[in-house]
């Protein structure tokens, strides 16, 4: 059963983030008004337990939170946003928490978002920041993580350094990723419904903003379209509250069918990128994480478990 903090926070988001995917025009309204307080620098509080340095790729800030000693792991984190918004103070506690109970290295790009930018901007950048962490890094020793259009973003680069011929991250960890936006499958118009925080008619003018006139159904742009078969093993969590989920779920199911392994999570009565929330789903949720990406220390390539599959993944 959901937590009493998990129905709080749902009716917070149904009376105010999601006005913001209400309509193409409410969207608009919001950008701007983020664009006025947007801050992507880590809250001061990180600085005092982390260590946190910044440099720039392609013009655009990036921050390095260095290993513990002798660590080689490394993270790359692309958050999410609709491609619109900018970093916040909750993912950057996310990024804080896998650095703490990790000890890897974790690089945040700040990357172009729309619609200054599109998806050109966007993958122009991240690809630069993975091709020097590969200067550095051996690729077994790379995860790529992501929340919403930053797991989107996550499967696509993974799909186009494939396509380059450049190594690639050894695990995925995707939460409430938007794996098809092409927002056409009718569940998804069913699952708006239960949704506090998505709107169809908002990410379709985000994804307008962002595309660059790449069709929708274009892998680049809805990644459950391409070559899955190029993927690594994948830590999946999406909720049953998510408009995402109908899709996410076939992802998860044609991914396993092209031979890569994933994790899935799905948990009963969720919304959107609830990981990052402070509750009890979220704590457990983290725990996954932690576990999944802790296991990769000992070993790059494991079977799935049993308790993994779909039919037994709400937890």
């Amino acid at each position: 059963m959901p937590s009493l903090k998990s129905h709080v926070v749902s009716f917070v988001l149904r009376h105010s983030r999601k006005q913001a995917f209400a309509s193409p025009e409410n969207l608009q309204r919001w950008i701007a008004a983020a664009r006025k307080t947007e801050n992507h620098r880590p809250p001061a509080s990180l600085h005092q337990r982390l260590d946190i340095e910044m440099h720039t790729v392609d013009g655009f800030p990036v921050y390095e939170i260095a290993p513990r000693t002798g660590e080689q792991k490394r993270i790359l984190y692309l958050h999410g946003g609709a491609y619109v918004f900018e970093i916040t103070p909750y993912h950057w506690h996310l990024v804080a928490e896998m650095a703490d109970r990790l000890g890897y290295g974790i690089t945040v790009p700040i990357y172009p978002i729309a619609p200054e930018h599109d998806f050109h901007a966007m993958f122009g950048m991240v690809g630069d920041v993975y091709r020097q962490m590969l200067a550095e890094t051996e690729a077994e020793d790379i995860v790529f993580m992501g929340d919403s259009a930053g797991g989107n973003m996550a499967v696509v680069l993974t799909m186009m350094v494939a396509e380059e011929g450049l190594p690639l991250p050894s695990r995925h960890v995707l939460i409430s990723p938007g794996l098809d936006v092409s927002l056409t499958n009718p569940a998804v118009f069913e699952a708006e419904r239960n949704d506090p925080w998505l709107g169809i008619a908002g990410g379709r003018e985000a994804i307008r903003l962002y595309s660059a006139g790449i069709d929708p159904s274009d892998w680049h742009i809805s990644p459950v379209y391409g070559d899955l078969s190029v993927l690594p093993r994948t830590l999946l969590l999406t909720g049953s509250r998510d408009l995402l989920t109908p899709d996410n779920l076939i992802f998860a199911e044609k991914a396993r069918a092209a031979g890569v392994e994933i994790d899935l999570v799905y948990e009963e009565g969720m919304f959107h990128v609830w990981p990052l929330i402070d509750m009890p789903e979220a704590r457990r949720a983290r725990e996954r994480i932690v576990a999944f990406l802790g296991e990769s220390r000992i070993v790059h390539d494991t079977r799935v478990r049993p308790e993994q599959r779909p039919a037994e993944a709400a937890e």
